[in-house]
């Protein structure tokens, strides 16, 4: 029999829930805890039994799983801000309203790892600060003191579920409470709970569109007039509306806000609303490949991920020779979490195919976003862009389609020198061009159906059978509308047979009355 897994336990715990106080303490003592699969070479991994092998690869596969975040010099200036602007809030002894920070970015940039890490430190150090106790709390009782909150904003948000988010992290009955009871009580927890850093995350659910949604900013005002600094997190921030619309000022790297414009003409810039002025926003860029600084920044981060590799051939140089960091650029955008994706599924395949190591003709294999579609093994021939598709064409699409290809003018015939017709020195049709469309023949007419006596005329048939009969009487105007072709037996005048009713002549040409004798 052989022996058990000497290495650690790899299984992962019960879910944890950062939006609840239990949840969010066991992450924090917790975030750190795992421990990677231990580096071995072929030849180790060949002296183990089946079962220790396959029990090395589902290690080596949660370790790729769970790789640790690195510290990038962009998500360094957002922890720093973000623990300056806490910090300055915390240790305040004025009684006047606490400054937030709104913390933007695109999606995968690691916003909400880097937020709740920094405040993972802070609550540590407060923490031990205050002896990990609650300073205000009542003799002889003990208080759950949670200096940092984390929530999420609700999908479709009101005043009273977002006050029903904050009170289920501190774990509060709210049951019949109107929303004056729910503020009230929101604000009593966070008072008795010593919490100094209230974070809601995904802010730009709030589209501003609904009264519901301008009721929840109110409520983030009255919020920042409790002892708590507020931490906003979302995607497109700056053109959310939770600000002003902004612009972002390529050399500087601030947004810049236009003056807001009361209801008359003139601007007033001493208007400036209470979120710009109260509110600290910073960015979460990508990684950039232009300049110096910047490419070794990336090529660092490289580095340090190749030293959580574990895969059975050396995995130094791997990610950051030859022309690898440009390519993985290209991939990536620079994003860390689309480059996480891509390096967790290429050691999988790695691991599957034995190969164990990473390479270009590897990474091609499978996408791992629409965007990262592997472009350097691609032909133009292959490429999606260089293929021209049409979009499917709906009915109206194709009847017009088909309405335009029969109603077109044939070309003229081209003239000889002498004035002849150059088509009769030339009897062999011409092949059509490469790419025209074929002209279909005309729908065949439909007969008319036969007259009831609820059909009647109208004005416009009237003036249409005025205009093809010169000099005859008027038929009776009739209140509901009649089909053309049964306008004959209310006049008791049979039509000409090429009578065609498509618009108001004028003259029995353009009625196609020619020949007929009318």
């Amino acid at each position: 029999m052989s022996p058990p897994y000497d290495g650690p336990s790899f299984l992962p715990g019960p879910p944890i829930d950062r939006t609840t106080w239990e949840g969010w303490r066991r992450w924090c003592e917790t975030r750190r805890a795992f421990i990677p699969a231990p580096v071995l070479t072929a030849a180790e991994f060949a002296l183990k039994s089946l079962r220790q092998q396959r029990l090395y690869n589902l290690h080596r596969l949660a370790t790729h799983s769970s790789l640790p975040i690195d510290v990038t010099p962009m998500s360094e200036r957002v922890a720093h801000a973000v623990l300056a602007r806490v910090e300055d809030g915390a240790f305040s002894h004025k009684a006047c309203t606490r400054g937030g920070i709104m913390v933007n970015g695109d999606g995968a940039q690691g916003k909400t790892e880097t937020v709740c890490e920094a405040l993972a430190v802070f609550e540590e150090t407060w923490m031990a600060l205050n002896n990990y106790m609650n300073p205000d709390a009542m003799p002889g009782t003990r208080d759950l003191v949670a200096p940092v909150a984390y929530v999420r904003c609700p999908v479709k948000a009101t005043p009273i579920s977002t006050c029903q988010r904050i009170l289920d992290f501190y774990g509060e009955d709210y049951k019949g409470m109107r929303l004056e009871d729910l503020v009230r009580t929101v604000k009593t927890a966070i008072v008795e709970h010593a919490t100094r850093a209230l974070v809601i995350d995904d802010i730009t659910r709030l589209k501003l569109h609904r009264e519901a949604d301008q009721d929840v900013l109110d409520l983030i005002r009255e919020m920042m007039s409790m002892p708590v600094t507020l931490i906003l997190v979302g995607v497109g921030i700056p053109t959310s509306g939770l600000l002003r619309e902004g612009r972002r000022d390529p050399k500087t790297l601030e947004w810049i806000y236009q003056p807001i414009k009361d209801r008359g003409r003139s601007p007033n810039d001493h208007a400036a609303s209470q979120h710009e002025r109260r509110f600290q926003i910073v960015d979460l860029d990508p990684f950039r490949y232009t300049a110096g600084p910047e490419m070794a920044a990336w090529m660092d981060h490289l580095a340090r991920l190749e030293g959580h590799l574990r895969l059975l051939n050396d995995t130094k140089g791997m990610l950051t020779e030859d022309a690898m960091p440009e390519y993985l650029f290209d991939r990536t955008g620079g994003v860390v979490g689309v480059l996480e994706k891509l390096i967790q599924h290429g050691c999988r395949r790695a691991i599957e195919d034995k190969s164990e190591r990473l390479t270009k003709e590897l990474f091609n294999q499978f996408t791992v976003t629409p965007l990262t579609c592997p472009t350097w093994t691609r032909s133009p021939a292959s490429s999606p862009r260089s293929r021209r598709t049409s979009p499917p064409q709906g009915r109206r699409s194709r009847r017009a389609a088909t309405l335009s290809s029969t109603m077109t003018a044939p070309p003229r015939p081209a003239r000889r020198a002498d004035g002849g017709d150059a088509s009769a020195a030339d009897p062999q049709p011409r092949a059509p061009t490469r790419g025209a469309a074929p002209r279909l023949p005309p729908p065949p007419r439909l007969p008319p159906e036969p007259l009831t006596g609820q059909d009647r005329g109208t004005v416009w048939d009237q003036r249409r059978w005025t205009a093809a009969h010169p000099g005859r009487h008027r038929a009776p105007l009739r209140q509901h509308g009649a089909c053309p072709d049964h306008l004959h037996r209310w006049t008791n005048h049979p039509p000409p047979e090429n009578l065609v009713f498509g618009t108001v002549p004028t003259t029995g040409a353009l009625c196609g009355l020619e020949g007929t004798g009318l």
